[in-house]
């Protein structure tokens, strides 16, 4: 690729105080000064129903979904940033996978997905991190043909982890970001077209 690669950058959290908007926010900085432009969006200001199949019959596919749906597309790179809720996807992040794999205007469900490369990071105030959501989402996300790379970051005691000026704390936390947005960043510069 000759140009920087778009990658689309979002948590899977609703909340305003969001400790992984912290850490999606934190992450977009270090995507812009690696080599790639970020997009950095919240999933709040895509409101959806909860899917359901008689209503995608009734009403179709709703329009803030649409839109998210066109994102995906015209972005060949995402970076997920996913709380875990009960050991797994949290309930937004998984409604809003499911309305975006859905088949659309003749257009497959897979075309959000397929092909994708993916990065994966997660933050909890627990010791783990949120890494059991991770496993989760991976199995998910390449289900729909998407290529998740394989270093991902689990931020444990997120709660601590944060600058007031919303940078991290640790310099190992700060070479983590790092690691896998270097990978997302030079894999999709190879494998996107």
């Amino acid at each position: 690729m000759t140009t920087k690669p778009k990658i689309l950058v979002f948590a899977g959290s609703a909340r305003e105080a969001s400790l992984n908007k912290k850490l999606a926010r934190a992450a977009a900085r270090v995507v812009d000064e690696n080599g790639g432009e970020a997009t950095f969006i919240d999933l709040r200001d895509f409101p959806m129903p909860i899917y359901e199949g008689d209503l995608e019959a009734r009403e179709g596919m709703p329009p803030f979904a649409r839109k998210l749906r066109d994102l995906f597309v015209s972005h060949p790179a995402f970076l997920i940033v996913s709380p875990e809720n009960n050991g797994t996807i949290p309930s937004l992040l998984k409604n809003t996978i499911d309305w975006l794999s859905r088949d659309v205007d003749g257009r497959s469900g897979l075309e959000p997905y397929r092909g994708k490369i993916i990065g994966l990071m997660s933050a909890s105030p627990g010791a783990f991190g949120g890494v059991v959501c991770l496993t989760h989402l991976r199995h998910s996300l390449s289900k729909l043909l998407a290529h998740v790379i394989p270093d991902q970051f689990p931020l444990p005691k997120a709660d601590q982890a944060f600058a007031e000026d919303g940078s991290l704390l640790q310099s190992w936390q700060q070479k983590s970001v790092l690691t896998v947005v270097r990978q997302l960043i030079e894999t999709t510069s190879r494998l996107a077209p």
